[in-house]
């Protein structure tokens, strides 16, 4: 992000929700063992908004293309509006709190008020509590999340005073211009920018072309290659029976031993994310059986994270990359270890350094065309690390935490989260497409089984929530 505007991959999500089935909205449910103080937790929502200004702003969608989307100060911004309590209806389980992320998910934010709200749910069985928290996209992605949540959660049940609370953050830096003069600061922005960039690629191009004068332009064609797979248009949907599409969503919570998973991972020489992906497939091959279909691959939306330790917590700094995982006749060591050859190749990819740029083309397109790819994109998947100890709330132990993405168009969307010695999975799937949403996510547990079956010591998923059909 540059002065007031948003970066072309953060504009990325909010433009492209011209179309309210690619709305990108991330929802968590974070559970504790009782009920956590209304102040405290409030005191520390309060100390995060301070520590990440734009959660204190509005999202101006701009007249694009001449004015990009931006922040803009929220003169009556009011905490209290951002937070709610509420008793847990019947039956007071996970269930009670899934149905309520349900609707809060596909539910638009207000346009006039920063794009986030947290909702407390007290009153769950054995005296238990919830939290649903609601975050557009474009405020952070998931690894950006969760050092936000570094900012609110204890590492004690009862801690220390709390240092002071930081100041309000300064009102934005913008030059106060008309319609006219708006268009041309984003102007002067987006050619300094390129500029910039150019100026600062030009000496090393200079420099390789001496020294290397043939194989600089087979650089450029391997860049140019790298993008063109980036941005390849998707026109079918390679899931024969997972088609079809509407704005309703169902979530499904269930985990798996962090540790196991992690020594599958190592047995194929691979990384987690592959062992993630695996159980995925063999959930994909399981719910194509049983449909009498099958499938060779499926096209997975994977974000790659960008981050350098030093961004912040605002803002995405990811890359999404469309993966061909295999599905067919394939055991769950051979599937690991195509996919994780397939997620290395990617991760070396020339094009991610882009990325923004690659968004901010897109940006350029109709909606209807970026809307048509999306939506024979399969599914999503991201696996995103969390705390590995004890986290507390207000005097609440956190006891579990689900992430449940949007599927921006997809079938469905399968967030890993770990926390703990757990790995949390929220499942969210549109019901266009998978309708026995119960069935599928079935299915997912005996494909995550298969692959902790491949460790020396017996594990298995753990079902967090039943669902209604």
């Amino acid at each position: 992000m540059t002065g007031a505007f948003l970066s072309d991959a953060d504009a990325f999500t909010v433009l492209m929700e011209q179309a309210p089935l690619l709305r990108s909205t991330i929802t968590a449910v974070i559970t504790f063992d009782r009920t956590p103080d209304w102040e405290g937790l409030r005191g520390r929502i309060d100390r995060a908004t301070r520590l990440a200004p734009s959660f204190r702003r509005c999202l101006d969608p701009g007249r694009p293309p001449l004015i990009p989307p931006r922040w803009v100060d929220d003169p009556h911004f009011d905490l209290d509006w951002h937070l709610r309590r509420i008793a847990a209806p019947s039956p007071h389980t996970l269930d009670t709190v899934l149905d309520l992320a349900e609707i809060a998910a596909v539910t638009a934010f207000d346009p006039v008020r920063p794009r986030w709200d947290v909702t407390l749910v007290e009153g769950l069985d054995e005296g238990a509590a919830a939290l649903v928290l609601r975050i557009h996209h474009s405020l952070t992605d998931g690894v950006g999340g969760i050092e936000l949540a570094a900012h609110i959660v204890d590492f004690e049940r009862h801690p220390a005073a709390q240092p002071p609370m930081p100041d309000v953050p300064a009102p934005l830096d913008r030059p106060a211009l008309g319609a006219g003069g708006e268009r041309a600061w984003s102007g002067v922005q987006q050619v300094g920018g390129l500029m910039a960039a150019a100026a600062h690629a030009a000496p090393k191009l200079m420099v390789a072309a001496a020294r290397r004068p043939l194989s600089i332009w087979g650089d450029a064609a391997s860049l140019v290659a790298s993008i063109s797979r980036m941005v390849e248009p998707a026109t079918t949907t390679w899931s024969p029976v997972m088609t079809d599409r509407r704005l309703a969503w169902r979530f499904h919570a269930f985990e798996t031993p962090l540790a196991t998973l992690r020594e599958v991972s190592h047995m194929a020489g691979g990384s987690l994310n592959a062992a993630f992906l695996a159980g995925i497939a063999g959930g994909m091959a399981h719910y194509h059986a049983l449909h009498d279909s099958s499938v060779e691959q499926v096209r997975v939306t994977m974000p790659i994270n960008l981050r350098h330790g030093d961004e912040g917590v605002a803002g995405n700094h990811i890359s999404l990359v469309r993966v061909a995982v295999p599905v067919g006749d394939l055991d769950p060591m051979s599937r690991m270890l195509e996919i994780d050859h397939t997620s290395r190749t990617w991760r070396e990819e020339p094009a991610l350094a882009y990325s923004d740029a690659i968004a901010g083309a897109l940006n350029l397109l109709p909606s209807s065309v970026t809307g048509g790819m999306l939506k024979h994109v399969d599914l999503v998947a991201s696996n995103v690390p969390g705390l590995d100890v004890d986290a507390f709330v207000g005097g609440a132990r956190v006891d579990g935490f689900y992430a449940f993405g949007p599927p921006i168009g997809a079938a469905a969307n399968v967030t890993l989260m770990s926390y703990r010695d757990r790995c949390c999975i929220g499942l969210t799937t549109d019901l266009g497409a998978v309708p026995d949403h119960d069935v599928f996510e079935a299915c997912m547990r005996v494909g995550f089984d298969e692959v902790l079956a491949l460790a020396a010591s017996p594990a298995a998923t753990t079902h967090v929530g039943g669902r209604r059909a």
